[in-house]
This record gives structure tokens, C-alpha cells and sequence, in this order.
């Protein structure tokens, strides 16, 4: 999500209602996938995670045979995550890293195979979240964290602009929006373990994650930037591509599932 300019116009406003419906109905979908199956669950997150493969290939120009193979490689992957296919814990993740290789090695390109990894990783790790103790208070707190931060960053840089964020790569971003995120954040991670089983040990981190997602929206605002389109893809109203909204939670998801198994918490 990017930073605006302090005053709008009658169609940024209309853009606004439009982002703010489109962003209300995906937290509606995702919530509820989250906590009422495994099978939607995993179908909502299989889907976002070759969608936004295919917008990778699409940004690169990476050649259709080339896609459709590191689709299919990832897909393998993600159907081991499927609650009814057993296997060991770790398996989704060798048979990705296998995929990842064999496509590099077959399509001769190294970005084809990082945008396995950049897709299948947060996937992934949001998987293992969920599997966790209390699992689905902690992925709900954890996506809760990169909404909060896209939503503070918007509205600070909109109310105070000032000094732009990294002008080279997307003009719109400002300090000031970084530090809304991660204010708002710190007190949306906070104030959700009142009502979460999250230790408050992660909460304090807050902040830290608002910076890692604000830096994956600057990733992909350069990817964009490169390819010279403004958007990802045109499947969600108001915001753009898959990669558009879900650029910030891949870093945050992938540090959180790393806390985790770290035994941090």
C-alpha cells in the first residue's frame, strides 16, 4: 500500500471507498478461512501463492512455459501442507526447495526460481503459524500486524507527507507513513494480546515487523517500477495484483514462523 499526497481529489476518494471495500472483504475471506477449516484454509492460501507467482513471471517476462512449470513445482509443494495428505512436517518445504532447483536449472533462470521462493516461502510459513499451539490466534496477529502498518502508513502519509521514503523506487512512500506503521503496529500488536493468547514478548517486536513490511511493499514497488507498469495485476479493485496487497506479509511471515521455531517464544 503507498503513501498520498496530504489532499486528495474526488477520484483518489473514490479510489479510497474502492480500496477500503476491496481490503474489508479480503480481512472477511482470510479471517474466516482462518478459523472455520483447514480445506479453505488451504485452498485461499494454495491460490494467493501461485497468483502471485504468476504476477512475478508476469513483472520479469518470464516466457509462459517457463511460468507454467514453476507453477506446477509449487503446487507440488503446497498440496503436502493439504491436511489430507500425510507426510512429515518438513516435506512441503524440501519438496520446494527441490522444485525451486530443478526449475532454475531447467528454465536457466534464476529470478523464474526466486519467485518460487518469494511466493511459497510466507505461504509456507504461514502454514507452519497455524499448526502451532494456539496457531490461530497467532496468524490472525500476525496478519493483523501487516494490515495495521499498511493502514497507519497510508493515513500518516497522507495527513503529514514530508521527506519521501525511497523516492527512487516508489515516490509516494514518506518517513513519516514508515513511522505511522509502525505506530500503529505497536499498538495494534499490543492491544491484541488482551484478547489473543500472544506473548507479549512478541508484541514489543511490533514495530520491528511494521519496518520489514514496509520494506517488502518497497521491494515489490521496485520490481513494478522495473517492469514500468503500476500494478501487479488487476484481480483485486482498488488494489492491484495479489503481490500488491500481499507484499508486505512476505517478510513478516516468514520472521514470525523464524521467531517460532526459534523457541523465542
Amino acid at each position: 500500500m503507498t503513501d498520498e499526497p496530504a489532499v486528495a481529489s474526488p477520484n483518489k476518494k473514490s479510489d479510497l471507498a474502492i480500496r477500503t471495500v476491496t481490503g474489508i472483504a479480503l480481512i472477511f475471506v482470510a479471517v474466516a478461512c482462518l478459523v472455520y477449516g483447514n480445506d479453505p484454509f488451504w485452498a485461499l492460501l494454495t491460490a494467493a501463492a501461485l497468483v502471485m507467482l504468476a504476477e512475478w513471471c508476469g513483472l520479469i517476462a518470464a516466457p509462459r512455459w517457463q511460468m507454467w512449470l514453476a507453477l506446477v513445482g509449487l503446487l507440488a509443494a503446497l498440496t503436502l501442507e493439504n491436511i489430507h495428505v500425510e507426510v512429515p512436517p518438513t516435506a512441503s518445504w524440501h519438496t520446494l526447495l527441490a522444485a525451486t532447483l530443478t526449475v532454475g536449472i531447467f528454465t536457466r533462470s534464476a529470478r523464474v526460481s526466486a519467485g518460487m521462493l518469494y511466493a511459497g516461502l510466507p505461504v509456507l510459513s504461514l502454514f507452519y503459524i497455524h499448526e502451532q499451539y494456539d496457531g490461530i490466534d497467532l496468524s490472525f496477529w500476525t496478519l493483523a500486524i501487516v494490515w495495521a502498518t499498511d493502514i497507519g502508513a497510508y493515513f500518516s502519509g497522507r495527513t503529514f507527507g514530508g521527506p519521501k521514503l525511497a523516492p527512487v523506487w516508489s515516490p509516494n512512500k514518506t518517513w513519516s507513513g514508515l513511522i505511522g506503521g509502525m505506530i500503529a503496529a505497536e499498538a495494534v500488536g499490543m492491544g491484541l494480546t488482551y484478547v489473543l493468547h500472544v506473548q507479549m514478548r512478541l508484541a514489543v517486536l511490533a514495530g520491528i515487523l511494521a519496518v520489514a513490511a514496509q520494506m517488502g511493499d518497497l521491494f515489490e514497488s521496485q520490481m513494478k517500477r522495473r517492469a514500468g507498469v503500476k500494478d501487479s495485476g488487476k484481480l483485486l479493485p482498488g488494489h492491484g495484483g495479489v503481490m500488491d496487497r500481499l507484499d508486505g506479509c512476505v517478510p513478516v511471515l516468514c520472521i514470525v514462523a523464524l521467531i517460532v521455531a526459534s523457541g523465542y517464544l
